[in-house]
């Protein structure tokens, strides 16, 4: 078969460069803490009650992409991609209406966008995997890492040239209008693979032969099986590792290394940097190594990093567990949608992934709540053997896949 969409003329890299440039615009919600103290301000509220946006955004966020794995097998990925955008866009301009109502910011800007962007971020991940069976983890890390940079971007251009200039209603209405039109466009360019899809003149090699699925799982079969439940709990365990430490980057950097909070902001910067790379990284080099021994190399390098954190006192220093801990945070999600495809075929992987995320809102929600209840230094070395009793868990899934391996080589004998 060729690159082509058939009957398009649709390469298949220019799927994936508008679905990369989708999820730039997606990703744009991590930039929310740029309008925390104009919605303070404006709302007359407080921090918890504004954050509280972000949290029911993301909530949608896992939520919708539970079902939007189906919506897209059902629909398409275009149709479906195009109604995110929509959502995701009015979400964000009605947002400019809600003031001074909190409870109104909270269903524009939280629920109708997270919506959006749910059914946006499952979409990418479903249609690329099928596009691309000779470079899953490089493309899947290659879709979230758009959605892991979407914040560089966004947040500076709102900070310093929209909020000065418009405040905060008008900049919603702006980036609002942004976020429609650009994923709605990129949405055009979507199509699905044809059934068993795979580029000219490509040939499986034997490590993607043995991680090749032997047959489709339907999402109620998967979740049956105990290999969804080891991937789920591979995932949930590496973001709350991840999340842990970022939800009090600057304040540890501070009170490790006596710095200033303006001085601290910088790791902050610094691990959303390595967590966008991250996904890129481990995604591409999940292709030669394989998924299970990626996740088994991803959490001994946290055991190090987490290990070395308590006895730093220099900014400088500090810069170097946290990039790696931030690298391997962003990791986790641009190797597990192709481990999931591995695992349960390519058909029904964004059905079967979706409903994983929720591993995203366990992990976010319990590392931050450890790392708060406890002093830093004895989370940090919690968090430490954490990741290295985790390591178990690849070894365990790098069994089960070779023991699918061997049912594919017998059934293929038959």
């Amino acid at each position: 078969m060729s690159h082509t969409a058939p009957g398009t003329g649709i390469n298949r890299w220019t799927i994936a460069i508008t679905a990369f440039c989708m999820q730039l615009a997606l990703g744009a919600v991590y930039a929310w803490s740029v309008f925390l103290k104009p919605v303070i301000s404006l709302y007359k509220v407080s921090q918890a009650q504004a954050n509280l946006t972000f949290s029911i955004t993301l909530l949608a966020l896992g939520i919708t992409a539970g079902f939007g794995g189906y919506l897209n097998s059902r629909f398409g990925p275009r149709a479906i991609a195009t109604v995110g955008g929509i959502l995701y866009g009015i979400g964000v301009l009605l947002a400019a209406f809600a003031s001074p109502n909190i409870y109104l910011l909270y269903l524009t800007y939280g629920i109708i966008g997270g919506i959006g962007l749910g059914l946006g971020y499952i979409v990418a991940l479903a249609m690329l995997i099928k596009w691309f069976p000779d470079r899953r983890g490089f493309i899947t890390g290659l879709a979230v890492a758009g959605f892991g940079a979407g914040a560089a971007l966004t947040g500076p251009i709102a900070a310093n040239l929209l909020l000065p200039a418009y405040k905060l209603n008008t900049t919603f209405i702006i980036l609002g209008i942004a976020y429609c039109i650009i994923v709605v466009v990129a949405a055009q360019f979507f199509r699905t693979a044809p059934e068993g899809y795979a580029p000219a003149g490509w040939t499986p090699t034997l490590k993607q032969q043995e991680e090749g699925s032997a047959r489709n799982y339907p999402l109620g079969e998967a979740l049956r099986s105990p290999r969804w439940y080891l991937l789920w709990l591979i995932l949930a365990l590496n973001v709350t590792a991840g999340a842990a430490l970022i939800s009090v980057a600057s304040p540890l950097a501070q009170k490790f290394t006596g710095v200033s909070a303006g001085v601290a902001s910088t790791l902050v910067i610094t691990i959303s940097i390595f967590n966008g790379a991250g996904r890129l990284f481990w995604g591409w080099l999940s292709d030669a190594l394989g998924r299970p021994y990626t996740f088994l190399v991803i959490f001994l390098v946290q055991v190090l990093a987490f290990l070395a954190t308590p006895f730093i006192g220099a900014i400088a220093l500090l810069f170097i567990p946290a990039s790696l801990i931030g690298l391997c945070y962003g990791g986790g999600f641009g190797t597990m949608p192709a481990f999931a495809a591995d695992f349960f075929g390519s058909k029904n992987s964004g059905t079967i992934y979706g409903a994983m995320l929720t591993a995203w809102s366990a992990g976010g929600i319990v590392g931050p709540l450890l790392i708060a209840s406890i002093d830093y230094k004895t989370t940090l070395f919690i968090l430490a053997g954490l990741m290295l009793v985790s390591c178990a868990l690849p070894l365990l899934a790098q069994m089960l896949a070779r023991r699918q391996a061997q049912e594919v080589a017998a059934s293929a004998g038959n």
